[in-house]
């Protein structure tokens, strides 16, 4: 067990932790920030392989909270929505199936505009059953309003969730935001984190000032819309998730100077300025990605790699440019939408330069372990592509 567990955390520097551990001690932290307001609060139901996470939130102290151990994912977000829309900080965590579950509130959640983070460590959805990781329980969400960050590694896990805070609460977005991570590749792995003091945590995040709180008059909440209304709410909503992509880097710098560590950018690009060849990945691929990326440098193949790190809203102008001198771009999906391909891909294929080669590559499904040399079969096949082909299924498990 690692130290502070109970409570210490608040002056320790650095820890030795799983990301789930880490995502715990950081969202313990957001929510003391939060007791100069009104409180912090969510509903908690543990699922494989987000429970440590909430296990250990839940042994921690903080001020003017309550979490609350309920029956079923749907009835976690829905005492979300509850805390939230009393002007609270909320929070909660799930997984795989328990998503899919929860996903009519998480719906309600974002069309009622509500600030509430929430932690998906992303897991395949079963049956038949699987615990290992896969993206599609979150891109299942796409089109759900929700703000959507993937991460790299244990540290910024820990550092998005503060952000996700920041960026939620700005009254010129006021959407939930969805922190990923990669079951058990970070969930269950171990590695030295820098965590900040509460005291700095406290400036970062000021109490939240939710305009649209239930307070001492009654409101309807979820009420009925006619066509028109329905039309002037969708379009605050695009416009307020299209807002996020500009605030985001004033969050960046706030928490450089709070914390002396700067966010990764929405797209974060490794070896592009003169590359010919692109590889298009999110979360922790990323890393096996930029290996082979190295390895293919040393052969004289003008490759370099893009993650992404924001998929919603997805910046589509600073994707484009990235790729615009690139002929050949793969694609790399943990993920499938049956019948049509990698979720990834479909998104970004229409990105490229006109006439580029754009295949899709769906691998590491299930958890399959993406090694560097899965990424080098892909390159290989990329280059001897005359033409985009329909993606294809890499078998690495």
């Amino acid at each position: 067990m690692s130290e502070g567990l109970h409570g210490d955390e608040d002056t320790v520097k650095e820890l030795l932790v799983t990301a789930n551990h880490g995502a715990a001690i950081a969202v313990a932290m957001a929510g003391r920030a939060n007791r100069v307001a009104r409180g912090f609060g969510g509903g908690v139901y543990p699922i494989t392989p987000q429970s440590e996470c909430i296990e250990v939130l839940c042994a921690q102290e903080i001020e003017r909270s309550h979490l609350v151990h309920v029956e079923s994912e749907h009835s976690a977000m829905g005492v979300c929505i509850g805390f939230s829309s009393a002007g609270a900080r909320s929070f909660t965590a799930t997984s795989s199936n328990g998503l899919a579950y929860m996903a009519e509130n998480a719906v309600a959640a974002s069309y009622s505009r509500l600030p509430i983070v929430m932690m998906v460590v992303n897991r395949t959805i079963g049956p038949p059953w699987n615990i290992w990781a896969d993206h599609g329980d979150s891109l299942m969400l796409r089109d759900a309003g929700w703000i959507q960050l993937y991460c790299e590694d244990n540290q910024e896990v820990a550092d998005t969730l503060l952000l996700a805070f920041r960026l939620a609460e700005d009254r010129r977005v006021l959407l939930p935001v969805m922190v990923c991570q990669d079951a058990f590749v970070l969930s269950h792995t171990v590695m030295k984190i820098e965590m900040p003091e509460q005291e700095e945590v406290d400036r970062f995040l000021p109490g939240l000032d939710l305009p649209h709180r239930i307070g001492d008059r009654p409101r309807t909440i979820g009420g009925l819309d006619g066509p028109h209304e329905t039309e002037v709410h969708r379009k605050q909503h695009a416009e307020a998730i299209a807002r996020a992509l500009a605030i985001y880097p004033e969050i960046q710098d706030e928490m450089e100077r709070a914390f002396g560590r700067r966010p990764a950018d929405p797209v974060e690009p490794y070896r592009m300025d003169d590359a010919e060849i692109a590889i298009v990945s999110m979360g922790t691929t990323a890393a096996t990605v930029r290996h082979a990326v190295d390895e293919a440098r040393s052969r004289g193949v003008r490759v370099g790699a893009l993650r992404i790190r924001m998929f919603r809203p997805l910046p589509e102008s600073d994707i484009r440019s990235r790729l615009k001198d690139c002929e050949r771009v793969a694609v790399l999906d943990r993920d499938i939408s049956l019948g049509f391909g990698g979720v990834l891909w479909g998104e970004l294929r229409a990105l490229a330069a006109r006439g580029a080669i754009v295949q899709g590559y769906m691998l590491g499904l299930g958890g399959g372990d993406i090694r560097p040399e899965s990424i080098a079969g892909v390159l290989e096949d990329l280059l001897a592509r005359a033409e985009s082909g329909a993606p294809e299924i890499v078998e690495v498990g």
